[in-house]
């Protein structure tokens, strides 16, 4: 009877996570990178994201003008394949109804194995669906984004210690986070920075080990990971046919500093 729930929140509380995430709009169109706003102006008091606006800045806004996206105005999410070894940025207009392919950085290092991580010290990458919770422009690994790992599902699931401080960062190492070097998280931090400043409450980011489809789960039938994983599978589905993201009802905003 234990087992047979444990397999259904297995299958359960990944869909309500993705649920929960939502996006806020706002306003008007500009090509500029910043502007005004109080969280850009925060933001820009530290030394390092300054560095990083006037070196990558301009490369970063051409991007997002390339793919007639206004930074006043932006949406992003940020996905990331653990056989792909990379995280995918996602970018959309507020108030467009699909997202598009915006930049891919490659991943620097990784640890663990395919599947979740349970506790602390694994040296595991999560898996799921989760959200930007941290903007870290002190970081020991130069610019760094925190995911509020552990979430409900983790916390539900995993043993009593699930460990906590899981980043995209920059560098070229890891323990269980995710870094794309300091170039690749200088650009990826000036588009979350964007993002949030243009109103964007919360920013995904989905975690799959591989391409969640049936021919995938096939070859690793023998996981003990394959309850799990098909409880991931209808976000995943969502989001490659659809390109959007579920919405329900409006999450909290983000945490920052």
């Amino acid at each position: 009877m234990l087992r047979r729930l444990s397999c259904c929140l297995l299958l359960v509380l990944p869909v309500v996570q993705l649920l929960a995430q939502s996006c806020t709009p706002t306003s008007k169109r500009d090509v500029t990178l910043t502007d005004s706003s109080k969280f850009w102006r925060e933001q820009l008091r530290f030394s390092r994201v300054r560095v990083a606006h006037a070196a990558v800045g301009p490369v970063v806004a051409e991007l997002l003008d390339a793919h007639s996206l206004d930074a006043k105005r932006l949406e992003i999410l940020l996905r990331v394949i653990k056989t792909h070894q990379e995280v995918e940025v996602w970018a959309r207009n507020q108030g467009a109804n699909t997202f598009q392919l915006l930049q891919r950085y490659p991943l620097a290092a990784t640890s663990g194995h395919l599947g979740p991580k349970r506790r602390a010290g694994d040296r595991q990458v999560p898996e799921g669906f989760y959200e930007i919770n941290r903007f870290n422009p002190k970081s020991d690994y130069h610019l760094s984004l925190g995911l509020n790992y552990p979430n409900a599902a983790d916390q539900a699931l995993g043993e009593p210690n699930p460990g906590g401080d899981i980043f995209i960062h920059g560098g070229e190492v890891t323990v269980g986070c995710l870094p794309i070097t300091d170039a690749g998280i200088e650009e990826l931090y000036l588009l979350a920075v964007a993002a949030r400043a243009a109103g964007q409450a919360v920013i995904p980011v989905h975690i799959f080990p591989f391409p969640l489809t049936e021919a995938e789960l096939a070859k690793r039938a023998s996981s003990p990971h394959q309850a799990f994983w098909r409880g991931l599978m209808p976000g995943y589905a969502y989001f490659e046919k659809r390109h959007e993201v579920r919405s329900a009802a409006p999450a909290t905003v983000a945490r920052t500093l």
